[in-house]
């Protein structure tokens, strides 16, 4: 009897020998940026074989061009997207078929930042100085904001475009203050230059919180399981991070190695309270206020319902 038991549990264990694992699924996320600390969870969940344990097979794409990410999602060449909040009413406003579905960055990062030993002690100090910025829009209805909060109007800046070049063109003098430098960044890399730089958020001055980073997909694809995987495995590496932020750094840049420097090393430090702890967690509220303050600036035409940007995962 006992043989034949032990017989039988071996052809057991031979048949399932002879059945191949199931291949993880493939999934395509498209960064925002370059790689940098803001996307330590996506490394981390790689790393660490989180994104494995999901059966996920997750390819991270950083953009030829930061703009495209989300067309791309819309267009079918990719399954994720890292986006950020106010852009997505944007996209929803020009048609294309894109949800949040996850939050990476549940604060904002954005702020108007100026030198401490210049002109600029406060948002008041503005009134005739110069602004440099990089994308019109967005950056205007926040610096509008921001003046409006300290009793100044729009005119009352001169507004210069200084590309993506915001630390340089503050530390040369070619401007007085600039908009949408990211505070996790920017005033590190003008300590690096040897100067003190001082940030005003526009959330303490007017402007609704919003989630700096958010993931996007395809409306068609908001009931695919790959992501309520995808944003488990991402929640287990941001609980990492932040139990364990010195083991996470060296996976980060035991993964990039280039990127193991002052500047990344202390945007890691400044980034890792900022992270979504529960990246499914959706706040309607802050969503719809944000698109009322999009609606009030113009930048969209009217608001739609919370479940038009963020409907929730089934």
């Amino acid at each position: 009897m006992l043989k034949t038991i032990a017989a039988a549990g071996l052809a057991g264990l031979l048949a399932l020998a002879a059945v191949p694992a199931h291949a993880a699924d493939k999934l395509t996320v498209l960064l925002d940026w370059y790689v940098n600390p803001d996307h330590a969870p996506l490394i981390v969940a790689k790393e660490k074989g989180y994104f494995d344990a999901a059966g996920l097979d997750v390819t991270l794409v950083p953009p030829a061009d930061p703009s495209a990410p989300p067309r791309l999602v819309a267009a079918g060449q990719a399954e994720v997207a890292v986006s950020y909040q106010p852009n997505l009413y944007l996209s929803v406003k020009e048609g294309l078929p894109l949800v949040r579905f996850g939050t990476l960055v549940s604060t904002p990062l954005t702020a108007l930042v100026a030198l401490k030993d210049g002109p600029v002690k406060s948002i008041a100090d503005l009134k005739g100085k110069t602004v440099g910025y990089s994308v019109a829009g967005l950056e205007d209805a926040l610096l509008g904001t921001m003046l409006a909060d300290a009793g100044l109007k729009p005119e009352d800046v001169t507004m210069v475009n200084v590309n993506f070049a915001l630390s340089p063109a503050l530390v040369a003098g070619k401007v007085d203050a600039v908009i949408g430098a990211y505070r996790n960044f920017e005033l590190t890399q003008i300590k690096l230059e040897g100067r003190e730089g001082v940030a005003f958020f526009p959330e303490e001055h007017g402007v609704p919180v919003f989630d700096e980073l958010i993931y996007v997909t395809r409306k068609d694809l908001i009931a695919d399981p790959r992501l309520k995987r995808f944003l488990g495995a991402v929640e287990n590496a941001t609980i990492f991070i932040l139990n364990h932020p010195d083991e996470a750094w060296q996976v980060f840049v035991k993964a990039n190695p280039n990127l193991d420097d002052e500047l990344n090393r202390t945007a890691w430090r400044d980034t890792l309270r900022r992270f979504a702890h529960a990246p499914a967690a959706l706040d309607a509220g802050r969503y719809d206020r944000f698109g009322a303050f999009m609606k009030q600036h113009g930048l969209i035409d009217k608001v739609e319902p919370v479940e038009a940007y963020a409907p929730a995962l089934p």
